[in-house]
């Protein structure tokens, strides 16, 4: 078995990354996965939080996505993040503009609650969950993100 597997990172504006790594930790909806080479290929659907990348030498580097999917197999992870980010580059600024967008489908879900259905609202709530946390992990304040009127 190989010591390393393929690792691309893309989201709609750019590619963020393509490297060789020893490991990839992926946020799942169903759970947080470790993907190593070998690995039974697998699409993982992933929710906001932060993708850590393991290279060969043993260093870590972490990318914050939005959401996104992740597809697996033994010699490579290739994921497709509806929004992507290098954590360095997180900024409050960065944050709080994820943050409206998250707020913004919520709302929308709820206003069209009738026609969307509820499983649609929990879905939006859980995704505005999920973004609070991830700010919260990284040490930015979720409360600061308010939607213009």
């Amino acid at each position: 078995m190989a010591d390393t597997m393929q690792f691309d990172l893309v989201s709609p504006e750019r590619s963020l990354v393509s490297v060789p790594v020893r490991e990839v930790r992926l946020p799942g909806t169903d759970g947080d996965m470790t993907a190593m080479p070998g690995h039974a290929a697998t699409i993982v659907t992933l929710r906001p939080g932060l993708v850590t990348v393991v290279d060969a030498q043993g260093n870590a580097t972490e990318f914050a996505v939005t959401g996104g999917f992740a597809e697996i197999n033994g010699e490579s992870v290739s994921l497709l993040a509806e929004r992507g980010h290098p954590r360095a580059e997180i900024t409050q600024d960065v944050y709080n503009e994820m943050m409206r967008d998250a707020m913004r489908a919520h709302q929308t879900a709820e206003t069209r609650r009738e026609s969307l259905g509820d499983e649609v609202v929990a879905a939006a709530a859980k995704l505005l969950g999920d973004m609070e946390a991830l700010g919260t992990h990284i040490g930015l304040d979720p409360n600061q993100a308010t939607i213009p009127d």
